[in-house]
Order: C-alpha cells, then sequence, then structure tokens
C-alpha cells in the first residue's frame, strides 16, 4: 500500500482508501478529473488546512484496515469493468428514470418560491441523458475495445481505444461539474426546514447520484484508465 501524506495525490488517496471519496466529496475536493493533484495543494484550493484533511483521511484508512475490505485495484482490467457495469451502470438505468418524475414534481410545485429548483431541473435533464448515452458507449463499444486490447495488446488496437478514452475522460469532466454544481446551488444539499417529504427525497437521491457517479468517474479515470494507459 502507498505510503500516504499530504502531498499524495487525491486521486491515489482514493484509490488506496475508497472511502475518503466521501469525505473529499462533502469538503468539495474534487478526486475524479481534477484529482492528480497533491492533497495539501486540493485542500489550500477550497480554504482547509491541509494538516487537519489530512487527519481525517488517516482515520478513514485505520477504519478501512480494520474491515479488510476488497479494494478496486486489486481486480484485474476484465473484473472491474464487470464491477462498474454491474453497480454503477445498473444503478444509473435505475435510478435515473426513477428520479425524474420527483424532480419534475417538486420544481412544479416549489419552483416559484425556490427558483433554484428550476436549474436543479435543467441539470438533471441534462445528466440523466448524457450519462445514459455515456453509458450505452462504454458497454457497446469502449469496454468491449479495452477488454480486446488486454487480451491482443497490439499498436492497432491501442490507436483504435485511445480516442474513445479521451471522450470519455471529457465527458466524465462535464457530468463532474454539473453535479459540482448541482451541490452548489442546493447548499449541500441541504433543503430549507419547510421542505415537504418529497423535497428532501429528491435531495437524498441527488447527493447519493452524486455519490455514485464520482465513485464511477475514479474508477474509470483513475485505474482502468490508467492502467490500459500503462499497458499501452
Amino acid at each position: 500500500m502507498t505510503e500516504l501524506s499530504v502531498e499524495t495525490n487525491v486521486s491515489e488517496i482514493v484509490k488506496e482508501v475508497p472511502q475518503t471519496g466521501d469525505l473529499f466529496r462533502k469538503l468539495r475536493i474534487d478526486f475524479c478529473c481534477g484529482g492528480k493533484i497533491p492533497l495539501r495543494t486540493a485542500a489550500i484550493d477550497q480554504h482547509l488546512d491541509p494538516d487537519e484533511v489530512f487527519e481525517k483521511v488517516k482515520s478513514i484508512q485505520s477504519k478501512q484496515t480494520e474491515y479488510k475490505q476488497l479494494l478496486p485495484t486489486s481486480l484485474d482490467e476484465k473484473a472491474l469493468i464487470e464491477h462498474i457495469q454491474t453497480k454503477h451502470h445498473a444503478y444509473l438505468r435505475e435510478e435515473l428514470p426513477s428520479l425524474t418524475p420527483y424532480i419534475t414534481k417538486v420544481s412544479k410545485v416549489h419552483g416559484e418560491n425556490h427558483p433554484h429548483l428550476m436549474r436543479v431541473k435543467e441539470i438533471f435533464t441534462v445528466l440523466k441523458r448524457e450519462l445514459i448515452d455515456h453509458t450505452d458507449d462504454e458497454d457497446h463499444v469502449v469496454f468491449p475495445l479495452i477488454n480486446q486490447f488486454i487480451e491482443n495488446p497490439t499498436e492497432e488496437h491501442a490507436k483504435q481505444l485511445q480516442p474513445h478514452v479521451l471522450e470519455l475522460e471529457e465527458e466524465h469532466e462535464n457530468a463532474g461539474n454539473l453535479l459540482k454544481e448541482l451541490r452548489v446551488i442546493t447548499d449541500n444539499f441541504t433543503p430549507p426546514e419547510s421542505a415537504c417529504g418529497t423535497f428532501r427525497l429528491v435531495y437524498q437521491r441527488l447527493e447519493q447520484l452524486e455519490k455514485d457517479t464520482f465513485e464511477h468517474i475514479h474508477l474509470e479515470n483513475n485505474i482502468l484508465f490508467e492502467n490500459v494507459r500503462t499497458a499501452i
């Protein structure tokens, strides 16, 4: 296991200690697309004390050691792809359509008193379309190309795969930016005191969507794609 410090890149910390993703998400520290910077720099950028943040990281690491959980880094590329599909892709295909009517209802009923809900609806609509298209592209095009390359790592297969990976990373960054905006305009997914049950449910499920998507992006950008680049 990598020896962690405040100089360790954020993405590397989450790779070694996956639960730190929850901490970084709450602190608005990007561990997905912008995670290849030292924890010290990321903390300072968010006006946080790097040493205090690192103490929290070490606490989480200690608990992880106790749990002795299986890390995604221990999976080979094919197993990691299967994990992404069965956990994250399946979640998106079920959750995005299910959440749609609740967001529509909340924005319609409460949008006049809470105008930001109209923007919430806009962002969710874009995310829903882009994430579904994104997962379909991965399942039917990119993941088969990765498996093909791993089985037969020729220069031809590498050239065929590279532009797809770059495109996916750009799409990840776009999705990440939309989710960051959602967190800001919802005040960290904190509903007003007067919010009804549906209002609160929407915020809870949006926060879970953010959590799952950031984990999804991290597994691809910082583990799967990095492993493929190492093999190229």
